[in-house]
């Protein structure tokens, strides 16, 4: 499980610093219950082409992609990745809804959530997520909001 969990930071760490350049990595995460989820959201035209190809992702500086994963709590180790049923939109300032549609990806015990969304630049969008990690009733809620640029 260490293996799978390490391989999973590797990944977000991948794809955070892909999505950040020179900037300070966005990746962040909390704590909800039993359980950690590791939320972020970037420009899909920051990622190489073969990352791009590999999970089906179109590459354009107006398209962002959010990236969650879940992670259960497990005494003296980095956590367990948890399969989840992911539901959620993101909204601007104007109050338009973007839902959000999330696809699973499995790397060896890795699990974690895609969605692509467009945006314009300059728009701020607001993130509410519900969260529910396989064989708990009642889904975490996540709130985050990040402004997007074309540039």
């Amino acid at each position: 499980m260490q293996t799978a969990f390490r391989h999973f930071i590797k990944t977000a760490l991948f794809l955070a610093l892909l999505s950040t350049g020179t900037h300070a990595i966005a990746e962040s995460s909390k704590d909800f219950g039993d359980y950690v989820i590791h939320f972020n959201a970037f420009r899909s035209d920051t990622l190489t082409p073969e990352v791009a190809k590999t999970y089906n992702l179109q590459r354009r500086n107006n398209r962002l992609i959010v990236n969650i994963a879940v992670l259960k709590k497990v005494m003296d180790t980095t956590g367990t990745p948890t399969a989840a049923e992911i539901t959620g939109h993101a909204s601007n300032l104007t109050g338009q809804l973007k839902k959000l549609e999330f696809r699973e990806i499995k790397e060896g015990n890795a699990i974690y959530y895609l969605s692509e969304l467009q945006f314009s630049d300059g728009e701020f969008l607001k993130f509410e997520l519900k969260i529910k990690p396989d064989g708990v009733g009642t889904p975490a809620r996540l709130k985050f909001d990040k402004r997007f640029f074309t540039y």
